[in-house]
């Protein structure tokens, strides 16, 4: 059976979402996969949505949340309530819906250890919401208790219930939160997935010398803003207010191929003591590198990554997810639409939906300012 997909977004009053998102799938036989992402505003219909859309395709599995936006072929959408759904007609050993938990290294082997032992799932597609109480452990167990390579981000943290795991004979129609919901595929489901970063090292790799907890003192021996203040230059040091939203750590991810890195923000500095606060935990030992927000930059990224996509591929792509940062979009860009269109041009057209989230994952980790492109093949 060769996977067959299809895909349709719905704008406007919530209550005419249910029937645009109903009327735009178009009728698929054997469909049995439904993917559905939400904005905020649209967030409250969700529960009568995935009913009837259970109801009118007879899909059983639906995965998915409330997003901070959407996004599709045609471009993002934000502040207003908006669905991207996608159909899919797989073959039914080869995935396996899980519901929210918020103990996934125990959960899933205990629910799904048959399957996971025969279908050795090689890739899942998780949803994580921002609450759950230690999301890179969560993430870390799900990769090892599945062995499959995670894609996916977290969803809204303002929706009482943003996940969506609805398997078969779920009653309660799969809503839940504080957790990770998703899905996991065999390999026997063809796909490639790439990731592009929002941010350009500025400077060469670093040593931290010393620190404690998201606190940088010392760098290659010397205070860690001396440090800092060369690799920026003396335009933005000398004026250090206007580093913020502009400049960021990133932490090298160990045994990456990719030269991949995490991420994170410039929480405050202490000019006096020469320190740098950081929105993570870092130690004595940690390699750290400066990097810049730029739109040209990121959209070189883009490009970068849509094309060792398109290299991989020996024929277009059956259908796509894509998960990109809450910071990207318009945000970075100044402009909507711009990462569907680069992604369009690389790969031509075909079925493509995702969402914007509070932070992306990758592998195993939790990345920031990033955009994590799946492509069913």
């Amino acid at each position: 059976m060769s996977p067959q997909f299809t895909a349709s977004v719905a704008v406007g009053d919530p209550l005419g979402l249910v029937e645009q998102c109903v009327t735009g799938l178009r009728p698929s036989d054997g469909a049995n996969l439904g993917i559905l992402y939400l904005t905020e505003p649209a967030a409250p219909v969700l529960p009568e949505l995935v009913r009837v859309l259970a109801e009118q395709t007879g899909i059983d599995a639906w995965v998915g949340g409330v997003g901070l936006g959407v996004c599709s072929a045609e471009g993002e959408i934000f502040d207003q309530p908006a669905v991207a759904a996608m159909t899919a007609v797989l073959p039914p050993e080869s995935f396996r819906v899980f519901s929210a938990t918020d103990h996934p290294g125990s959960e899933l082997p205990q629910r799904h250890a048959a399957w996971i032992e025969t279908s050795q799932p090689a890739l899942a597609l998780v949803h994580a919401d921002p609450r759950c109480p230690d999301l890179p452990k969560a993430a870390l167990e799900i990769a090892a208790a599945s062995g499959a390579f995670l894609v996916g981000g977290l969803v809204s943290h303002r929706c009482p219930n943003p996940l969506l795991g609805r398997t078969p004979g779920n009653e309660g129609g799969g809503l839940g939160g504080n957790g990770f919901a998703g899905l996991m595929l065999a390999p026997e489901i063809s796909v490639a997935t790439g990731l592009t970063q929002g941010c350009t090292p500025i400077g060469p790799l670093h040593r931290i010398d010393e620190a404690r907890d998201n606190v940088v003192m010392v760098i290659d021996g010397r205070p860690a803003l001396a440090v800092f203040t060369e690799d920026i230059g003396p335009g933005l040091a000398s004026d250090l207010r206007r580093v913020g939203g502009l400049i960021f750590a990133g932490l090298p991810v160990p045994g990456s191929d990719t030269g991949d890195y995490l991420v994170r923000n410039l929480m405050a500095i202490d000019p006096g003591r020469g320190w740098l606060v950081l929105g993570a935990e870092i130690a004595a030992g940690d390699a750290i590198l400066f990097c810049r927000r730029d739109p040209e930059s990121a959209r070189r990224d883009m490009v970068r990554m849509v094309s060792q996509l398109a290299g991989r591929l020996s024929a277009p792509p059956k259908a796509g997810v894509y998960v990109s940062c809450v910071a990207r979009g318009a945000a970075l860009f100044g402009e909507t639409g711009v990462e569907a269109a680069l992604i369009r041009e690389g790969l031509g057209e075909f079925p493509l939906i995702g969402f914007f989230a509070n932070g992306e994952i990758s592998r195993d980790r939790l990345y920031g300012h990033t955009g994590v492109l799946t492509l069913f093949t």
